[in-house]
């Protein structure tokens, strides 16, 4: 028989996040109106909370070991459309409506590259890498 808090937490209504050892959740951003996915990312407890509240995107950056909020530095935003959680609740996918670009590197999405296997060999081909803007003019250091 199952655990009953798995069977709430996997068939019932209530938001129970399901948090890593690092306190985090993954978190898949799509465009609410192409479906394309635009990037994954990070959420603890506190950028759930408020992307929740404020219906704008808020993530825990690892490499900064901070929360921020998508589009404070570079203006391009996502504002939530709707939020689902996956069946055991440990990730979460968000449509939004991306403001400009998703990506840090100026991109539309973090998604431009394809992955080729060639005669034994892997490599990476551009897809839809067009720029939307500079990173290193909206990103200075």
């Amino acid at each position: 028989m199952s655990n009953p808090a798995d069977v709430d937490r996997e068939e019932g209504l209530s938001f129970q996040p399901r948090f890593d050892a690092s306190g985090l959740v993954t978190c898949v951003a799509t465009d609410a109106a192409t479906g394309d996915v635009l990037m994954v990312a990070h959420m603890n407890d506190e950028a759930l909370r408020k992307t929740i509240a404020t219906g704008e995107a808020w993530y825990f950056s690892r490499s900064r070991d901070a929360l921020w909020r998508k589009g404070e530095s570079s203006g391009h935003t996502q504002r939530v459309v709707e939020m689902r959680t996956d069946c055991d609740q440990d990730a979460v996918w968000i449509r939004v409506e991306q403001a400009g670009a998703a990506c840090h590197t100026g991109r539309r999405s973090c998604f431009y590259r394809a992955v080729k296997g060639e005669g034994g060999e892997v490599s990476l081909a551009l897809v839809d890498a067009e720029r939307v803007f500079d990173p290193n003019s909206v990103y200075r250091k």
